[in-house]
């Protein structure tokens, strides 16, 4: 049961989507999800969420909304200037709105995305366990400005200072300068002999054609001296493609469940979130990575996620607490 809704006034390039059908691959329909899953995650934490909850990614264009209940939410990801009725507000921390506010996101830069979360989240329909869009069956698709999104919990404004202090400076993590991109070795590195160091020689450009199902390079391409086919077969996302021609294609979560080219290397999650920051026109640049390296990697993100997770529910617990005992009412 919703308690309220969001209404967009200006949606730009907006979407619902959570961390992505991972049911869907079995059945041969891409993963799909939000690109940065890290910003994604981080933006549901804030607000006391489970990771997997739906909420807004906005992709380069500005967006504005007006909730008719009260309600907490967080932006994470590309940087943008965040406003509640035309007041800046920090982006990375909480930020409580009243009923009838409006909420503006504009400007994104240093990033190509950013991410909303709303304490409860989403009221919206399901496909195999997500709510991600997939244009191939047709299945949800871009917010249109008019268009109202029910939001399932009506969160009070927090009032008591001290404990809004507490809340609003939580040290979060934020996203990498430069797009140093870590990879694995894939499959078929052998096939690529000699050549296969070019990846990791001089940086790549993405190119204008780049969007969710894979990300188009230009640059030294490593040239394939092995003969024969490659059969297609499942690929996973990440996988760094040398089809034929002038490009390097670097599959993302859109990706198709099988391909049939080479897969000289495979981006390694962390990489692969910061991909989804790339903009076209900006240069990437490859570094090699050992499996061993890159789960290493993979724990220390955890452990710092499960860090800053503990961290808001503690205070999120001294809020209850104190609102229980002022109000009678909790947060929830």
């Amino acid at each position: 049961m919703s308690a309220g809704a969001l209404t967009f006034i200006e949606a730009g390039s907006t979407q619902v989507t959570d961390l992505g059908r991972r049911r869907g691959p079995r059945y041969g329909v891409p993963v799909n999800g939000a690109l940065d899953q890290r910003s994604a995650r981080i933006a549901n934490i804030l607000v006391g969420n489970s990771d997997v909850e739906p909420l807004l990614e906005l992709t380069a264009l500005d967006v504005e909304f007006v909730p008719d209940v009260d309600i907490l939410l967080a932006v994470t990801g590309a940087d943008g200037h965040l406003t509640v009725d035309g007041v800046g507000r920090p982006s990375n921390q909480p930020v409580s709105v009243r009923a009838g506010e409006t909420v503006a996101l504009r400007d994104l830069q240093g990033g190509l995305r950013a991410y909303v979360a709303v304490r409860g989240s989403f009221d919206v329909p399901r496909l195999l366990g997500s709510c991600a869009p997939d244009s191939v069956l047709g299945f949800g698709g871009r917010v249109a400005a008019g268009q109202a999104i029910a939001v399932r919990r009506s969160t009070p404004v927090i009032f008591n200072q001290h404990f809004a202090a507490e809340l609003y400076c939580l040290d979060v993590p934020r996203l990498p300068t430069g797009f140093v991109i870590d990879v694995t070795d894939g499959p078929d590195i052998a096939d690529f002999a000699g050549t296969a160091g070019r990846l990791f020689d001089q940086p790549y450009l993405v190119t204008p054609t780049s969007n969710h199902i894979g990300l188009r390079m230009t640059g030294p391409l490593p040239e394939r001296t092995a003969g024969g086919e490659v059969l297609s077969r499942g690929v996973p996302v990440g996988a760094v493609e040398v089809p034929p021609g002038d490009e390097l294609l670097v599959l993302h979560r859109g990706r198709g469940v099988t391909a049939g080219y080479p897969v000289l290397a495979v981006v390694t999650p962390g990489s692969l979130d910061l991909l989804a920051q790339v903009r076209p026109g900006q240069r990437v640049r490859f570094r090699r990575m050992s499996t061993s390296g890159a789960a290493a990697r993979a724990r220390a993100d955890r452990v710092e996620l499960e860090a800053l997770r503990l961290r808001v529910q503690s205070v999120f617990s001294a809020l209850d607490a104190l609102s229980t005992a002022t109000t009678g009412r909790t947060l929830s």
